[in-house]
């Protein structure tokens, strides 16, 4: 059984002869990332637009189990490019490190190409599938504007950054892209799963779960970024440097942005329970009058 899955994820032929190509691998234009990009913003600002002038008994559209099979799917597809990734990088360096086992370990590979690394073979095989995966992932967008929630410039941004950035990765055969990957979707089974979990009626955590896979997230996409300019100024260059560089722009405003969310979140729930705490003194105060 561990043979054929690791034939089918990691040894299939199209997985090992795919090569990125703009005239063969759908989506890879970079016309058609930005009207993807720019269509799921205008798509999502008009749908909110829509349903907030037809606002009126503040009740979200019944969606049925649309939330949790899209939890289900999502939870799905990021193990399986989570295990795929993870043995065509083991085939990968187990193929290829004759080439370059003098010069780095492993682990160095996975965050540093060596320089003329192409856009072809396992790992970027499942790096073009999970960037195929982000345009799923968007419909997590749509599914919270339904429920009539608000829509967040965060959330938009987010979304549209993960959909350029993998684009880059696959682009500019950027170094980097096999842990990030590998912790993204590691991070997304997990929250998803949950949020499956959760959404067919079984008890959440005690604690907020979510937010606490985000910031493991973060935190190790961060430790990550520092290794790859370590090894890019004291090993040698590293392929795609420059996408690497505005890739870690871009995660450092998506870092900011989640912590302004953050913080403005936090000083809602302070304000929602100050005002419950006013409340409950004024009925208590009501109660006391009435006794005397």
């Amino acid at each position: 059984m561990f043979q054929g899955l690791t034939y089918y994820l990691s040894e299939h032929p199209s997985i090992v002869g795919f090569r990125w190509s703009h005239s063969q691998s759908w989506g890879s234009t970079w016309s058609f990332l930005f009207t993807a990009i720019l269509c799921y913003i205008a798509l999502a600002l008009f749908l909110h637009l829509v349903l907030s002038l037809l606002r009126r008994s503040g009740r979200p559209v019944p969606l049925g189990p649309i939330p949790a099979l899209h939890s289900l799917s999502m939870a799905l597809i990021s193990a399986t490019i989570f295990t795929g990734i993870l043995l065509s990088a083991a085939a990968e360096i187990r193929d290829t490190r004759w080439f370059w086992r003098r010069s780095k370990t492993p682990f160095q590979w996975l965050l540093c190409f060596p320089l003329g690394t192409r856009p072809s073979g396992r790992v970027f095989f499942w790096s073009y599938a999970f960037y195929l995966s982000r345009f799923l992932h968007t419909l997590r967008t749509f599914i919270t504007i339904l429920r009539r929630r608000d829509l967040s410039f965060f959330r938009l941004f987010h979304h549209s950054i993960l959909i350029l950035m993998s684009f880059l990765w696959l682009e500019f055969s950027q170094s980097f892209q096999v842990l990030a990957i590998l912790l993204t979707t590691s991070v997304y089974a997990v929250v998803y799963g949950y949020r499956f979990w959760t959404s067919i009626g079984l008890p959440s955590a005690c604690f907020p779960f979510v937010f606490s896979c985000q910031m493991v997230l973060l935190g190790c996409n961060i430790l990550c970024h520092f290794g790859v300019l370590l090894l890019h100024f004291m090993k040698g260059d590293c392929n795609g440097i420059g996408a690497w560089v505005l890739n870690s722009v871009l995660n450092g405003a998506i870092l900011l942005l989640f912590l302004n969310f953050v913080v403005k979140m936090h000083r809602k729930r302070r304000k929602r329970v100050g005002d419950f705490d006013a409340v409950n003194k004024a009925e208590t105060d009501v109660v006391k009058d009435k006794r005397i």
